[in-house]
């Protein structure tokens, strides 16, 4: 009974929005995006120096990455080896596990490694937007487990999340929502840095386009709503998704409008890139990252039953439940049956103030019935017997 009740209580700010509008509490997390902490990281990045497979740099790189999460409080931080051309490297992945959804998975990415320079824009600007979204989401409790990856040998033809999808991915069926890539989102000095690339897939297999579409439309409702920034809407092609993509995943991608000429070069550098243009960049990708994973305040409390205007009834129930409310229903009211594995079983909308909802198809056990009602959001125990 008790997993039940902590259960019940880490539903209790459960989210079905399909159109983005502003998110106060999405916001207010958004304004501690750090200017300085995005300078400073892209600053060390850049002094790693070169970081291709086999030098130094990448291992040095590697141990900072993995330093700061630690120092975050993430726990889950695992080093995946392998190797290419004689050299061992590693990806690094980082788990925050949901409270609804623990093994459906959001996987933000970008790639640490670099080629003929140091790669500040491709990609420390990648490298380092996960790492502040990984610092202020913390904390922050999401419906859905999030994957923070940085793939190394993305420069040598996306050999680590290729290596990735082979033997994680597909060997374990891993749940993936959704796969949202950074890589290069920097811009170029000098110029005026004020939209960003939002990538879709509009590649074979076609079986994940429309998805890809919906959830680049998505990102980039997000990225107005939570930086200055205008969007643009792209195909994906080269970068970290497309193991992903060739795999049936949902992909969506960041990068930046106006290309860097430099990217490649020893050139790649703090003092060719747009740091300010990166810092939005960043601000934007945390605003989807909320929306894509769900995410919730936990302080807001349970409505107490006696205050609750919703009826569920019969309890225990048999063949059937009827939802009522004490009044008409102004505005349509979201409404999910969820087990106690978190998996939902039925999912719809409301709009009589009464309404019978078949439940003999499903195993009789204890279910958590949510409804969000405009700001509200209100949980009942329903028993199936």
């Amino acid at each position: 009974m008790q997993r039940f009740i902590l259960f019940v209580i880490a539903l209790v700010c459960f989210n079905t929005s399909n159109a983005q509008t502003y998110n106060t509490y999405y916001g207010d997390i958004v304004a501690n995006v750090s200017s300085s902490n995005v300078l400073n990281d892209l600053t060390t990045f850049e002094n790693f120096g070169i970081k291709e497979l086999g030098t130094t740099a990448l291992t040095n790189t590697q141990n900072w990455i993995t330093a700061r999460y630690q120092s975050l409080g993430y726990t889950d931080v695992v080093l995946q080896p392998f190797s290419f051309n004689g050299n061992t490297t590693n990806n690094i992945i980082v788990t925050k596990t949901g409270t609804v959804y623990p093994n459906t998975y959001l996987i933000i990415d970008a790639h640490y490694d670099t080629i003929n320079g140091p790669g500040t824009n491709d990609n420390g600007t990648g490298t380092v937007l996960l790492l502040e979204l990984a610092r202020l989401l913390k904390d922050v409790d999401t419906e859905y487990s999030i994957k923070f990856i940085h793939f190394s040998g993305e420069e040598d033809g996306l050999v680590g999340s290729t290596y990735y999808v082979n033997n994680t991915v597909i060997p374990q069926n891993l749940d993936i929502k959704l796969v949202f890539n950074i890589d290069e989102v920097g811009g170029v000095n000098g110029m005026t840095n004020n939209t960003i690339v939002c990538e879709r897939d509009q590649s074979s297999p076609a079986s994940n386009n429309a998805a890809s579409a919906a959830q680049t439309t998505i990102l980039a409702n997000c990225m107005e709503l939570y930086s200055n920034l205008n969007t643009e809407i792209s195909f994906a092609y080269a970068s970290d998704y497309v193991p992903f993509e060739n795999n049936g995943e949902i992909i969506t991608g960041l990068f930046e409008k106006n290309e860097s000429p430099v990217n490649h070069t020893i050139n790649d550098n703090l003092a060719n890139m747009d740091a300010t243009y990166a810092y939005e960049v960043v601000k934007g990708a945390l605003g989807a990252a909320l929306e894509f994973s769900v995410a919730y305040d936990s302080s807001l409390s349970i409505v107490d039953e006696q205050f609750v205007s919703v009826s569920v009834f019969p309890n225990p129930a048999n063949k059937y439940i009827t939802v009522a409310f004490k009044n008409p229903i102004q505005t349509p009211v979201d409404f999910k049956l969820i087990d106690v594995q978190g998996k939902e079983v039925i999912s719809k909308t409301l709009t009589e103030q009464s309404e019978k909802i078949a439940v003999d198809s499903l195993s009789r056990a204890n279910y958590v019935a949510v409804f969000k009602i405009e700001n509200q959001r209100l949980i009942k125990k329903v028993i199936l017997n």
